[in-house]
């Protein structure tokens, strides 16, 4: 999306190719940006800012939430008509965090079945900055807004509780934009972007998406006998939530090879199987670990103890409930569980009957998340769809098969 912005040739190397980043990439192209895989780069031809087109069609983003999010940052702001539609699973989902701040600036809202896809906005003609203060922490709100201040003038300030995943800011400072980021004395976290910059192309190496890299570690902990390493992981501190519970619960993870690339912090994990204790997570780390809940419950259902995950609202908030999904997979497999209004309380004996069968809702962690479950189970776990693995993780399943992991696939 950056890049679609920027003036000259953007190279991108090392991008993880998933239905998301498909849909990204056909929504840009509709916009105007030029975009080539050339030898497995991304190449991306930019129109500068305030340059896209009105585009001829509606932009579908499948299942991916972020996707869909950020572009309506990024296209509401503009003096046309957008349309934007989804699968059925990514149509369920509010949108509302998003409009209610993109009606703020005076973009308008044409259509949407009770703030949820297919949405249309339109610009206004005069945007207005903003000065938002988010109800939550949100690395997707914050994002939205900062790539919406991109298309006007005057500064866009975005204040949040407390600090969440900042690829966008580190990602736009390389491009050129002017933004700030400090703390006030209350102790919100603010981000203040200036609009109208002169964004120019650059060189990105995609380090390794942490998101991804949790099934990895979560498998290699509780697989007897594993060794895992991956290789050029992110380890952004905004990102480490699940790495830093893990450790805590006992895990034998090991960080080497510290580097920097493409403005991020990597390293090399090693993970080898550990017998995991329960823990209180704080509620302070949700924001650096949203999407990777579902996979520290697997954890947690091998763990001895109890292991509490608190602050979860959000994620009730998701499509079909994610927590209530994630604990009725639990308990259909034998896991002891409570869910609460904004927790999820898993009681972990060390090991998992397993034998149960997931429904997933169309929703990829969770998919995962269950899979990895399964290698470790005493006897398999079936989960009902597996297609939306390909949002985020499409070679998921070679992926493991290659370290020896085992898939059945059923046809009833």
């Amino acid at each position: 999306m950056i890049g679609a912005m920027a003036r000259g040739e953007t190279v991108v190397e090392g991008l993880f190719e998933g239905g998301g980043v498909q849909a990204t990439a056909e929504a840009m192209r509709a916009v105007g940006a030029r975009i080539e895989i050339r030898a497995g780069r991304w190449h991306v031809t930019g129109i500068g800012v305030g340059g896209f087109l009105e585009p001829e069609h509606a932009l579908d983003f499948g299942n991916s939430g972020t996707g869909a999010q950020l572009a309506m940052g990024l296209l509401g702001s503009y003096q046309f008509t957008t349309r934007f539609v989804g699968d059925s699973s990514l149509s369920a989902r509010l949108m509302q965090c998003v409009l209610d701040p993109l009606r703020a600036i005076g973009v308008k809202v044409l259509e949407h079945d009770d703030n949820r896809l297919p949405i249309t906005l339109h610009g206004p003609r005069t945007p207005v900055p903003i000065d938002y203060r988010m109800p939550v922490a949100s690395a997707r709100i914050k994002s939205c807004l900062l790539l919406a201040g991109l298309a006007m003038p005057g500064t866009t300030t975005v204040r949040e509780p407390r600090a969440t995943p900042d690829h966008t800011e580190r990602m736009l400072e390389a491009f050129g934009a002017q933004i700030e980021t400090r703390a006030d004395q209350a102790g919100m976290h603010i981000v203040e972007i200036e609009g109208l910059p002169n964004l120019r192309a650059q060189q990105v190496p995609v380090p390794g998406d942490p998101s991804a890299a949790a099934f990895g570690m979560v498998a290699a902990l509780i697989v007897p006998g594993s060794e895992l390493v991956m290789e050029n992981v992110m380890v952004n501190p905004t990102r480490t939530g699940l790495l830093d519970t893990l450790l805590e619960m006992g895990a034998d993870i090991e960080l080497m090879n510290l580097r920097r690339a493409g403005g991020e912090q990597v390293a090399d994990l090693r993970v080898r199987h550990s017998e995991l204790s329960g823990v209180t997570v704080p509620v302070q780390r949700v924001a650096s670990m949203l999407g990777e809940y579902p996979a520290l419950a697997m954890a947690a259902a091998f763990a001895q103890g109890e292991t509490l995950m608190q602050g979860l609202g959000q994620l009730r908030g998701a499509a079909n409930d994610r927590v209530a999904a994630v604990a009725r997979g639990l308990r259909v497999n034998g896991v002891d569980c409570e869910d609460g209004p904004d927790s999820l309380l898993v009681r972990g004996r060390g090991r998992v009957k397993g034998g149960g069968r997931v429904t997933t809702h169309m929703d990829h962690r969770i998919a995962m998340s269950f899979l990895v479950m399964g290698m470790a189970a005493d006897d398999a776990v079936i989960i009902d769809d597996q297609s939306t693995i390909a949002a985020s993780f499409p070679d998921f399943v070679a992926r493991f098969e290659d370290v020896g992991a085992s898939f059945i696939r059923y046809t009833d």
